[in-house]
């Protein structure tokens, strides 16, 4: 996947993780909205169709998994991002790409491929 012109909501709770990536994507030629929390992430999609979602497991303390059952029920494609290696998702998101920080703008291309090839299964 390219990140030119597509619509990223990256959710990430720690700032200086946020912002890097946001850099990263931002040279990519996409245009990308950070949400810190799970709220700001459910307003952020309530308001804007997004290509593609970047979001870390563990956000405050509370599981993802939620929102990213509300982004597949909006076709949105998404990998997960952890800081704990392998991370053991439920059954329903185990097919899920999950990416491990720190992470190289490499790995992010090809676990978004990947994430594009299970929505179009």
């Amino acid at each position: 996947m390219t990140f030119a012109a597509k619509h990223i909501l990256v959710l990430e709770d720690e700032p200086i993780i946020a912002f890097g990536l946001e850099d990263l994507l931002i040279e990519e030629g996409a245009s990308v909205v950070v949400a810190g929390s799970l709220e700001q992430a459910r307003a952020a999609v309530a308001e804007t169709h997004f290509d593609f979602a970047i979001l870390d497991v563990n956000v405050h303390g509370d599981k993802s998994y939620p929102f990213a059952k509300e982004l597949r029920d909006r076709d949105v494609p998404f990998v997960f991002a952890t800081g704990y290696g392998d991370a053991e998702h439920p059954v329903d998101l185990a097919n899920i790409p999950t990416i491990t920080k720190p992470y190289s703008l490499d790995q992010i291309r090809q676990a978004a491929a990947n994430a594009d090839r299970n929505e179009k299964i």
